[in-house]
């Protein structure tokens, strides 16, 4: 968790968890919806209260039907979030009042050595609302809040911070990695296998993965944050409700990253015209962009099938011929630690600058190659260049009519810059503007 400490809210369902996430980190990142079991991962959001930072856990609702697989999957999940914070918030819902399940997640906390304190959701007006009968859980104090209106929770973090330990969090960078794809190509487990432990819920029902889902990790001293984000799927395709907010939050989980690790099935064959949409909404964002090739142990190929696959995606959308691809099998392991190096090495190239006189040079050399095709009456010069930006990389030419400069000329200028300094994985962006006179 880099340092920073860990606070998990723990529940039955339904009590307004991920209201009080939301609340309390200042952003609808979580679900919130009626239907019991919307929350089924571990979802991570770091945030702070008066100078101290800490990561908040949503987790899915303890219940108690041994029948039910994915309830069982979710206790695990829980069972993992307690395990790993440092303070546990057990929310409770003052509406309904004290519940038999909320005796046995009391006990459960109780069992857990860890510090847990009780939160009262749903008290709109602590005047007009009884929950003192939710003292009978062993608690010395019973915070009140509501999750909706924001009242008590300033109480309830001048609480949290005050029991948190006195750690500092890393002053390094932590990296976003924003894994996305279609429902059902293996997200989850492939992030499950950089983690080297079952953190997200993997099961053969699409769309278990709802929601964005921040994961901390490190690799080689460096902070990640894995983001499993749920399957983008054909517009056309997505349903109203909790499908829509997923969908929605992919999208800006795309424009949280610093990299998208875009997960596509192979044994699709080639790559699917969705998996090239997503692709080019990650390209189009600026993101720098992996693809991983997963359950390539099942896909029927040959000795030369990788670089087949390749050339093909690359026919399909070009800039893919820029982008580095990893063919890896989550159910057996194969490749998938290259992807945390491509990860590092993808970051590098986003960061690369190239100092004005050395992008100078070879703009000269590029245009003593090709001179851009003059416009009728009108002498098209392009005079200088410099790279004014990183992350991802972007350069500016500068010319005396850069509106005249044909599409086909910038992507020459775009191959050239490319093929000296590579920026492997990441858009390059080319901007023309008028030189000053």
């Amino acid at each position: 968790m880099s340092g920073v400490p860990v606070v998990a809210l723990i529940g039955r369902p339904n009590v307004g968890k991920s209201a009080l996430f939301n609340r309390i980190i200042g952003d609808d990142s979580a679900i919130v919806s009626e239907e019991a079991g919307t929350t089924r991962d571990r979802h991570f959001a770091e945030t702070d209260w008066a100078g101290h930072t800490f990561w908040l856990v949503d987790t899915g609702g303890v219940a108690d039907d041994p029948r039910a697989p994915m309830d069982v999957e979710i206790r695990k999940q829980v069972d993992q979030a307690i395990g790993e914070a440092d303070l546990l918030l057990f929310v409770v819902d003052a509406r309904v009042g004290l519940h038999s399940s909320d005796y046995h997640v009391a006990e459960l906390l109780r069992n857990s050595g860890k510090p847990w304190m009780l939160v009262a959701n749903k008290v709109d007006d602590p005047r007009a609302t009884d929950f003192y009968e939710f003292y009978s859980l062993g608690v010395e104090q019973v915070f009140p809040v509501s999750a909706i209106n924001g009242k008590g929770s300033g109480d309830l973090l001048d609480a949290v911070v005050a029991s948190l330990p006195d750690v500092q969090p890393d002053a390094e960078q932590t990296l976003r990695v924003a894994v996305i794809g279609k429902p059902n190509v293996g997200k989850s487990s492939i992030v499950n296998r950089l983690l080297g432990e079952e953190r997200l819920v993997v099961s053969d029902v699409p769309g278990t993965t709802r929601d964005a889902i921040d994961t901390p990790m490190r690799y080689h001293g460096r902070p990640f944050v894995f983001v499993d984000t749920a399957g983008l799927r054909r517009q056309s395709k997505i349903d109203e409700g909790i499908e829509f907010y997923s969908s929605l939050r992919t999208r800006r989980a795309i424009e949280r990253a610093d990299i998208c690790v875009l997960v596509v099935d192979a044994t699709e064959g080639q790559i699917q015209n969705q998996d090239l949409k997503i692709a080019n909404l990650a390209w189009e964002s600026g993101r720098g962009l992996i693809v991983v090739v997963n359950k390539w142990d099942l896909a029927e190929k040959d000795d030369k099938a990788t670089a087949k696959y390749q050339k093909e995606a690359a026919e399909k959308a070009p800039f893919l011929g820029f982008v580095p691809f990893v063919f890896t099998s989550a159910l057996t392991g194969q490749r998938v630690s290259r992807i945390l190096d491509l990860i590092l090495e993808v970051e590098q190239e986003r960061g690369k600058r190239v100092a004005t006189a050395e992008v100078n040079a070879k703009l000269h050399e590029l245009l003593a190659r090709r001179q851009p095709p003059q416009a009728a009456g009108r002498e098209i010069k392009l005079n200088y260049a410099t790279q004014v930006e990183t992350h991802p990389p972007t350069i500016v030419v500068f010319g005396n009519a850069p509106d005249l400069v044909e599409e086909h000329y910038v992507r020459y200028l775009h191959n050239g810059f490319r093929s000296y300094w590579g920026f492997t994985g990441n858009p390059l962006r080319i901007i023309l503007r008028r030189k000053a006179s």
